[in-house]
Formats: C-alpha cells, structure tokens, sequence
C-alpha cells in the first residue's frame, strides 16, 4: 500500500458505518448497515432506539469491512472515529468500540469530526475507480445535511474559515418535516426529490430566506411557509375542514408542491455557495453531506461551476450519506497532523467544525 491503511467508524446518528482507508483516498472496503427502515414508523430518529441498533450492528459491520477488504488487524496503521457532533449514545458506541480495538491491537486513535468527514469525502476513490485529481485549493464546501448546513473556505487541508451557517434549521431537517406534511414519509428528502421529478407545472412558488449581505442561512420560515401552502392546497382541492392539517392530496398536487419546496431550497444553496466561491477566487467546490444526494441541487451548483470555470466535486450520493469512509479520509488529514487521542476520547454531541 502507498499509505497508511485506516480503520474508520462512525456511528453520530442512525447510521452504522465501518470502513477501510488508504491514504485518505482510496476506499478498500466501505459498510453500512441504514437504520432508515426502523425509524420510518415514528417519522424521525428515536436517540436510545439508534443507539441499540448501533450496539447490535456495529460487530457484523467490521467483519464485513475486513472480510470486503481482505486485510486483519495487522494490516491497519490507524483506527478513526467520529467523536461528535451527533447523538451522545450513537457516539458513545463507536467510540468505545474504536478505543477498544485501538487499545487491543497497539493502534493509533484518532478522532474526527464528524462535519469534516462530509468535507473529505469529495477526496475519495472507490475500490477500481481511476486516481483522479483532488479537489483544488482554495475552495468552498457546502455541507448539507439533516443536522448541519454550512459553508467553509478551505485554503489547505484542515485549513476552515467559516463562512456562513444556518442561523436555525437545517436543510435536511426541513425536507424531513416538509415530507411529512405532504405524506410522503421518511426520510423526506429522498422523497419529495422523486416526487418533485414528476411535477408536470412549475408555478407553486415558496419563499427563500435570502439573509442580506451574509452567507447564513434560514430554513424555519420556509417550514413554515410551507405548512401554510400545503393547507391552502388542501382548502383549494376541496378538503372538509377536518382533514386541510392531515387530509391526502392527489399526486399531482403533491409532485407539484414538492417541486416547489425543493426549487427554494436549491436556489438558495446554489446562489450563496456560487456568490462564496466567487468572493473568494475558489477553484473548487466540494459538496456533502445526505442532502448532497439530492439530483436538483447537484445539478443546479455543478451547472454554475462550469459556467464558471470553476471545479467541482461532488461524491457519489453513497458517499454524501453518513459513513465510515469519509471519516477514514479526514482521519488520514489529522494522523498525518500527529493528531492522536488517548482512552480518555469521550463523545462531543455538539461542537464546532474543528478549526
């Protein structure tokens, strides 16, 4: 192997990921077991019921990962781990997990931080694929997510300014809720994408919270707002009275919403995060995190950037989701800063993007 070999894990929320590392780029073995299914019912993630899940899945997950990877124990020069920011139970079960293999097999641990393994994912390669450039500095990256949306300048690796972040709710958070009030389940992000690919007309307009002069963002208002359109939708369909809050809308109503509600959202992602990169002479961009995934807004700041000349990275939508791989990738960036921690490594629910 041309670099250290890491084993990474993350387990900050619903998703149970372990994977294999070299070099910060190249992707050996990259396992996750979704948790989507068992939170799907209560439209959201129950803490205690994903940490468990966590517990049952974390063992199956490595051997799976090593097995995948054809590599033991003796082979890894590292484990990495997500200490936060997440949920403090999910945390705790990868990090104890990866303190003890680390204190097993006479390995390095070093922490990650979990929004800075969205970054680096745009720096990995999957098992076959060809090398390829990295992401070019400076650069902007936008990290959107159903905890997090932020935009960072990063003049060199572990180099962060931040630029702006969501004075209220994030992005993900809002397709979730906004999924739900059209009925169209969790997660809602996936959801109302392929419902709003459906959409015949293009007229239902939702409001974008612009914030003047910043590269914040809000997304509160725009639930909000939205809850208000679906009601009136609702009332204009006919609806009796009692079911305008919970009554079902035909499918092309519904496509028709969703396209609407996901046009405001990408319009502001991609307007602010093009304004950033041209403020401050980017020559890339680096996009993450699940809401990533979403073809509208991929799309939309990739078209811009060529417009532009300027590069883009964006993971494939396996890699925006939360795993064990994008951690593995900034754990190879802080091994190689001497970042180590010691069996006192405890969980950080929430903390800023390590500076």
């Amino acid at each position: 192997m041309s670099g250290p070999l890491l084993l990474a894990v993350e387990s900050s929320c619903d998703e149970t990921g372990v994977a294999l590392v070299e070099d910060g780029r190249r992707v050996h073995a990259n396992v996750v077991a979704s948790q989507v299914a068992l939170h799907a019912p209560t439209g959201g993630i129950v803490p205690e019921v994903a940490a468990r899940a966590h517990l049952r899945w974390i063992v199956p997950v490595l051997d799976e990962a090593m097995a995948t990877a054809g590599v033991t124990m003796d082979d890894v020069d590292a484990v990495a781990v997500t200490y936060g920011p997440g949920l403090a139970g999910s945390l705790l079960v990868g990090i104890n997990f990866a303190k003890t293999l680390a204190w097993a097999h006479g390995k390095p641990l070093v922490p990650v931080n979990h929004l800075e393994g969205h970054v680096y994912a745009g720096w990995l390669l999957d098992p076959g694929e060809a090398d390829k450039e990295a992401p070019p500095f400076p650069l902007v990256a936008l990290v959107v997510s159903g905890g997090h949306t932020f935009l960072v300048e990063m003049r060199d690796h572990l180099d962060y300014r931040l630029l702006g972040t969501t004075v209220d709710d994030a992005a993900g958070e809002a397709f979730d809720k906004v999924g739900r009030l059209l009925g169209l389940g969790y997660p809602g992000g996936p959801a109302i994408s392929k419902a709003a690919d459906t959409a015949v007309a293009h007229d239902r307009v939702f409001p974008r919270a612009w914030l003047p002069d910043t590269y914040d963002l809000s997304f509160s208002g725009l639930k909000t707002a939205a809850r208000r359109i679906v009601a009136r939708a609702r009332t204009d369909e006919g609806l009796p009275a009692d079911e305008r809050e919970g009554g079902t809308l035909a499918d092309p109503v519904v496509a028709e919403l969703a396209w609407g509600f996901q046009d405001s959202v990408v319009d502001v992602l991609a307007t602010k995060t093009i304004r950033a990169a041209e403020a401050i002479g980017a020559r890339g961009i680096v996009l993450g995190g699940g809401v990533a995934a979403n073809a509208a807004l991929r799309a939309r700041i990739a078209g811009e950037a060529e417009a532009r000349g300027i590069a883009m990275v964006i993971p494939r939508p396996g890699l925006c989701t939360d795993n064990g791989a994008m951690i593995g990738a900034a754990g190879a960036r802080r091994l190689a800063a001497g970042v180590r921690a010691g069996l006192v490594l405890d969980a950080r629910p929430s903390l800023p993007l390590a500076r």
